[in-house]
């Protein structure tokens, strides 16, 4: 297509460049270390998020969290800190008015457009870096500073604390709702529990991959191992191996490239779980099927 390969080249070289790669791998160790956290936490919290159907309102508080960082950023104060108010308050908002799903999504698809359009006017007045403005939105590597890096492992720390208290009952409330609370589970205390742990882990991962793209962690990698199990133990483990593969993988990739972070950390996740429902496909086609003329000769599919 192109006659010297010149421009083609470029385009890869922007993409993928390994060039001087050992000297900026020292630069990104807190993003290493961040990545880490945000694996964990994002693949714990994940598995919540597909089992009680909530990955709307993942996108929802994100959007908050993402008015929350540029209010910060606007008046000079710390953007973490910004990131996590903007998500509380989303997630509180989602927790309270929200019982039932109906209502819940009437009341997401209201907050969405509100953070957006409050996150953007504060945008329009900042005045600094543009690169600041970008990296809210699609996520940074190397910036990740230490103080930033202290904010993310003390909030991990609530995220999984809070998670170790209410992981059994959480879990109960999750699978049947209706059954729990007539065991004297709280259920609504504790849907209002996990928005709030759904909401600080949402403004962990905008951090790094920004507002627009931080389903890529919190439902993808939960997604994909929800494929391929269907265990309680395994399914929380193998969702924090992916979104670790996806989070580490990809600021590795976007280390010596002039490319954004999230590009690669949304491609990762994807490719998992492509690979994951390709298996079970494949292992559905290779089971044996019923013998002909049995009572229970259902054909069972795999959407």
């Amino acid at each position: 297509m192109f006659a010297d390969g010149g421009e083609d080249t470029g385009i890869w070289h922007q993409i993928f460049n390994f060039d001087n790669y050992g000297e900026l791998l020292g630069l990104v160790q807190n993003s290493l270390l961040a990545g880490v956290l945000l694996g964990l936490v994002g693949g714990l919290v994940g598995v919540f998020v597909i089992t009680r159907d909530l990955p709307f309102a993942v996108h929802g508080i994100s959007e908050l969290s993402f008015a929350g960082a540029s209010a910060a950023l606007l008046l000079g104060v710390n953007i973490v800190a910004g990131s996590i108010a903007g998500s509380l308050i989303a997630a509180g908002a989602i927790g309270v008015l929200g019982v039932r799903a109906r209502d819940r999504n009437s009341v997401i698809g209201i907050i969405m457009p509100f953070g957006l359009g409050l996150g953007v006017l504060f945008l329009s007045l900042y005045k600094g870096r543009a690169a600041n403005k970008f990296g809210i939105l699609t996520g940074q590597i190397i910036a990740v500073s230490t103080p930033q890096t202290a904010w993310l492992l003390g909030t991990s720390v609530v995220v999984l604390i809070a998670l170790a208290l209410v992981w059994r009952p959480l879990t109960f409330a999750s699978v049947d709702p209706e059954v729990a609370e007539a065991r004297g589970v709280p259920v609504r205390a504790l849907s209002l529990a996990f928005m709030l742990v759904l909401g600080l882990a949402v403004a962990l991962c905008v951090q790094i991959v920004g507002a627009l793209l931080v389903l890529a962690l919190l439902v993808t990698p939960a997604a994909a191992a929800a494929r391929v199990t269907a265990s309680p133990l395994l399914l929380p483990v193998l969702s924090v191996v992916f979104a670790l593969c996806a989070m580490e993988g990809g600021i590795l990739l976007a280390l010596g490239s002039t490319i954004p972070i999230s590009p690669y950390v949304t491609t990762l996740a994807f490719l998992i779980y492509l690979g994951c429902r390709l298996a079970t496909a494949r292992r559905a086609t290779r089971a044996p099927g019923p013998a002909l003329g049995s009572p229970r000769g259902t054909v069972r599919t795999h959407t």
